[in-house]
Order: structure tokens, then sequence, then C-alpha cells
């Protein structure tokens, strides 16, 4: 982890309107004399499970992950997020400390905002209130969601789904590189490092997709969409 100093000013941040938009100039201070940013390496921990919430989180590059840890040392994927997701919301209004762990799936770029600063700002205006409040509903019903979809299919379909995931939601292509191994995407799904590869062999001799090391191509979209919907 370092810290970087590539923005001046939330004012110049390209993830402003997300969130941010309603604040004047005082507020755009507050906050933004209360921001670090920080470079997190590839499998970096950014934040540990049990670790006291004392800032806001928010992506700007890179990929994340958030994971729960099990009694015998076994990580459950919960989500994997994007730039521009606002990681900590879910948190730092109803605990103490973090209920999971988050770690960078590739370099990653984190603003940090101080948590006494965003709850001043929250109290003073109320429009940015109801935007965070907003930001955390769609948060719980994306997880909600994609969580639901995945239990609701079979394994052939379960991979297919999160390929459908990387290719839409997050590469904005159908050739990536995947930034999770095997047995990380049968955590994130449910499934056995064992029925993960095997489907993902099943997928490349059928044409569906194909591999060269991590970078995968998915050839067939029509197909490996209706196995999603209906594996």
């Amino acid at each position: 982890m370092k810290i970087s100093n590539e923005i001046d000013s939330c004012n110049y941040c390209i993830y402003r309107k997300l969130l941010f938009d309603p604040l004047n100039d005082s507020e755009y201070r507050e906050i933004n004399n209360s921001r670090t940013e920080y470079v997190y390496k590839r499998g970096e921990i950014i934040r540990k499970e049990g670790e006291s919430i004392n800032s806001f989180l928010y992506l700007r590059s890179g990929l994340i992950k958030l994971y729960k840890t099990d009694k015998s040392g076994k990580d459950h994927i919960l989500s994997i997020n994007k730039p521009g997701d606002f990681i900590s919301l879910l948190s730092i209004f109803s605990n103490s400390v973090y209920k999971y762990s988050i770690s960078a799936i590739e370099e990653t770029k984190v603003c940090e905002v101080g948590l006494g600063a965003l709850q001043k700002v929250i109290t003073s205006n109320s429009t940015f209130a109801l935007r965070i409040l907003n930001r955390i509903s769609h948060i719980s019903d994306d997880i909600i969601e994609s969580q639901f979809e995945i239990r609701q299919r079979q394994v052939k379909g379960r991979i297919a789904y999160f390929l459908l995931f990387l290719s839409d939601r997050i590469y904005k292509s159908q050739e990536f590189r995947l930034p999770i191994t095997r047995r990380e995407i049968g955590e994130l799904i449910s499934m056995t490092t064992e029925n993960t590869i095997r489907t993902l062999s099943e997928f490349r001799k059928d044409g569906i997709i194909s591999m060269d090391g991590k970078v995968l191509t998915i050839l067939d979209y029509s197909r490996m969409e209706g196995i999603s919907k209906t594996g």
C-alpha cells in the first residue's frame, strides 16, 4: 500500500456525480480535507474482518473482493466490486467493526474519507443524506439479487452467469482476463474447485469459450446466455 496524489480535489474526480454532486463548496472542502488516496497491489488486504470502521471507502480504479472467513480459515467471496462502487457503505452506519474483509484483486486505487467528515456533511445536507440511503439500497439489492440468481442455477448455469457478469458489468468485453482463481470462482458461486475447472473445460470443448492462460474469450455469447438462463 502507498499513498497516491493523482487528484488534487474531489471536484476533479470522474465519480463525483455518483454521490457527491449535492455538496456545496464548503462541504466539498470538508470531504476533500479528510480524503486520502491509496494504491494497493494485487492481493493486498484493504480492510480485515473485525477491524474498526473509521472511514468511508470508494474504489477509483481496479477490482476488489469482499469476503468472509469461516472458522476453518476458508474464505467465502461475497462480491466483486468495480470502479465507482462505494465499498464500505453497507457497514459504516450499522457496525463499529467490519463484518467482512476487503482485498485487491488487481492494482487498485481507493479513496478514503474520514467517517467524521462524512457524517458531518450528512447531518447538514439532507439531499446528500438521501443520496447515501439510495446508494445503500442499490448495493443491498445488487448483492441479494446476484446471490439469489446464482443459487437458482445448477453448476453450468452458475459458471455461465458469472462469466457474463464479468463480460457485461466489469469488463464490457467478451474477452477479458479472469481476475480470480478457479478456487475463488467456486467460493463466489458456492461450488467446488473441481466442478469449476470441469465446467470451464466443458465450455471450452463445446466451443463456447476459449482460454489462453487466464485470458478468456466468450466465443458463443448467445449460447452462454442460454445456459445462464436455463442452467
